[in-house]
């Protein structure tokens, strides 16, 4: 017999977040740094991330999980000051070679995993972001209490939307293999309401499709386990892609209107 909740309140949200990431592999970020470099480029998703965030010329910020810096440093143009921390010192070493080229020097970097994030070692900043970092924290009560800490005037934070990751998860079926399995928005919304922080909920409106200059770049672009596939497997994805991918004569671009990123903000105000 199926067990009545009376009140929604005592629902297990973190439970079902933990035992959604229970089988999570994490990624060499040392390994992805260099290809996150190499194509960070403008995106629909930064011009919608950019257009909600809300910032004041005098403001610090917390970049969470900064990675090569694809956020930081237009943020760190508009600010005070920025911390960006992440556990990858291979991307921080990216972040600061991207500092330096446009002659920043406003940005302070943390090396340490997001699990270990405290008020005591960072203090009092104005804004908390979190940009495409939380997905597979597993003590994910613990690191929001922190940030909420943190945080003096907003806190914002963007996760995968229920849309994301369409062709990957169609490979991965091609493959046999069941594609990683990310917490559902609506389990971060309830974690959040139960810790006493009343969210609000953003889709981000992006209707671009990605695009590639060529297939191997559609391969190397971040959203494939790469580091995880074997050979077989990645001469297969290369079969799976150009089949999929259809090439614009005008552009010189390939696309498929399906690879398109599906993103979440969650945000509020101290």
């Amino acid at each position: 017999m199926r067990q009545c909740i009376e009140n929604p309140n005592d629902v297990n949200w973190l439970g079902f977040w933990a035992e959604k990431l229970s089988t999570k592999v994490d990624k060499d970020w040392d390994k992805a740094a260099p290809g996150f470099y190499k194509r960070t480029r403008k995106e629909d998703y930064q011009v919608a991330l950019f257009d909600k965030l809300i910032l004041d010329e005098n403001d610090t910020v917390l970049d969470v999980g900064c990675g090569e810096g694809s956020v930081t440093i237009p943020i760190a143009k508009r600010v005070k000051k920025i911390i960006g921390v992440d556990s990858s010192p291979k991307m921080l070493e990216y972040l600061e070679k991207r500092a330096n080229d446009n002659d920043i020097d406003n940005i302070e970097t943390i090396l340490k995993p997001i699990e270990e994030i405290t008020y005591d070692e960072i203090g009092d900043v104005d804004v908390v972001v979190c940009s495409r970092s939380l997905n597979g924290i597993i003590p994910i009560d613990e690191v929001l209490t922190e940030l909420n800490k943190i945080a003096n005037k907003y806190v914002f934070i963007t996760i995968f939307g229920p849309e994301n990751k369409k062709i990957e998860k169609d490979f991965d079926k091609e493959l046999g293999i069941k594609t990683e399995d990310f917490p559902d928005y609506n389990y971060f919304f309830n974690i959040l309401f139960n810790l006493g922080i009343y969210a609000n909920v953003e889709r981000f409106d992006l209707n671009n499709y990605r695009e590639y200059n060529n297939i191997e770049e559609a391969m190397d672009n971040g959203k494939f386990r790469l580091d995880m596939y074997s050979d077989e497997e990645k001469e297969l994805l290369k079969d799976y892609l150009e089949r999929i991918l259809t090439y614009d004569k005008e552009t010189g671009k390939y696309y498929n209107v399906k690879d398109k990123a599906d993103w979440i903000m969650i945000w509020w105000k101290k």
